[in-house]
C-alpha cells in the first residue's frame, strides 16, 4: 500500500472528507510521528506496533570495487516492531489465504 493508496482508502471510508482533507490527514499524521522519531522518541500505537530509533556502531567495511577497508560511522535508523494483535492477524489471515 502505498501513501496514495492510504489517501484513496480514507476518502473511501469517511464520505464526509475530500480527497484533499484525506491527504493533508495522512500528510499531517506522517509529518508527525517523522518529528517525533527525529526528536528521538518513541511511537507506539496500541494494536499495531511501536516505532523507534535503533543505533547501528561504527564499524569497518569493505569497498566492492577495489577491496580496499573503509570506515563506516554511526548511524541511527528507524526501527518497527509489529504489536501482539498485527502478528497474529497477519498470521492468520495468510495462513487463510494459503489454504
Amino acid at each position: 500500500m502505498t501513501r496514495s493508496d492510504l489517501v484513496e482508502e480514507l476518502a473511501a471510508r469517511f464520505s464526509q472528507l475530500t480527497h484533499r482533507d484525506a491527504e493533508y490527514a495522512v500528510k499531517t499524521i506522517l509529518d508527525a510521528m517523522s518529528e517525533a522519531l527525529v526528536r528521538g522518541h518513541r511511537i507506539e500505537i496500541r494494536g499495531f506496533g511501536s516505532f523507534s530509533i535503533n543505533r547501528r556502531p561504527p564499524r569497518m567495511g569493505r569497498n566492492p570495487r577495489s577491496g580496499e577497508s573503509v570506515h563506516i560511522p554511526e548511524k541511527r535508523v528507524p526501527h518497527f516492531k509489529p504489536g501482539k494483535a498485527l502478528r497474529e492477524a497477519v498470521d492468520q489471515r495468510t495462513a487463510e489465504m494459503g489454504k
